[in-house]
């Protein structure tokens, strides 16, 4: 399968203003998993959103960031009603898999405890390890959302744990800024990764901060671990993220 990029059209934790142009450019360099947040936007525009980047031909992802419990279950409502593909993040993962039944959605809550906006993930590797397995273990859940450079613990180790101690594809999100920290999500045996402030915010090692280049250097870093990982030589821009 290789390491797969999901590509954020949000910085700070909240879907940008600008989204839309973002999305074309994404789509036009051959990125093909696109999520946002399910804050900073109204829902009508998180609708149109979707419908461009499924029509793009690209999986759409919804990272909910909700605090408390009403808020997460208003998300994940939303995420029904918006019609994504696959829902990340979100603690209350019984009251969500309530909503999500039936409706084809795969499902990512965010193992151990968060806090904060932006978010923080709190507890220590052994802590948010065995919350990873408890979670996994409920039918109806697809995988995990792990915000590992938001925690204070010792982050190659705590992603290594997580990704040892459950059977489903795990995406690392959250500060991921570098070459060197997609090489340890990969090295830890990550399923794939999130960017959005960082690219949006030119702050990616690329020959320049706008977008293009931004995500440009992203495909060519990632189609690289990938041709370590297969064996073959990296695929170009427009299929190095269909992983």
């Amino acid at each position: 399968m290789g390491l797969r990029f999901i590509f954020m059209l949000t910085r700070n934790d909240q879907t940008v203003p600008d989204a839309a142009e973002h999305l074309r450019t994404a789509l036009d360099l051959g990125v093909r998993h696109i999520g946002f947040k399910d804050i900073g936007r109204p829902i009508d525009q998180l609708k149109e959103l979707n419908s461009a980047i499924k029509s793009g031909g690209a999986t759409s992802y919804l990272e909910v960031v909700s605090l408390d419990r009403d808020s997460e279950i208003a998300s994940a409502r939303a995420a029904v009603d918006i019609g994504v593909d696959v829902l990340l993040g979100g603690t209350r993962v019984d009251d969500v898999l309530t909503i999500l039944r039936g409706t084809g959605i795969q499902y990512f809550p965010f193992p151990g405890k968060i806090t904060g906006h932006p978010s923080v993930l709190e507890g220590t590797i052994e802590e948010i390890a065995d919350s990873a397995k408890a979670i996994v273990a409920r039918d109806g859940v697809h995988g995990l959302d792990l915000l590992a450079y938001r925690s204070k613990e010792d982050v190659p180790a705590l992603m290594k744990a997580v990704c040892a101690a459950v059977t489903k594809p795990v995406f690392m999100a959250g500060s991921i800024d570098t070459p060197e920290r997609i090489g340890v999500v990969n090295q830890a045996g990550a399923a794939g990764f999130t960017i959005g402030t960082a690219a949006l915010g030119g702050r990616y090692p690329a020959p320049a901060q706008d977008l293009p280049s931004q995500l440009a250097a992203i495909i060519r870093d990632v189609a690289v671990l990938n041709q370590a990982l297969t064996g073959r030589a990296p695929a170009g821009p427009s299929h190095a993220t269909h992983r």
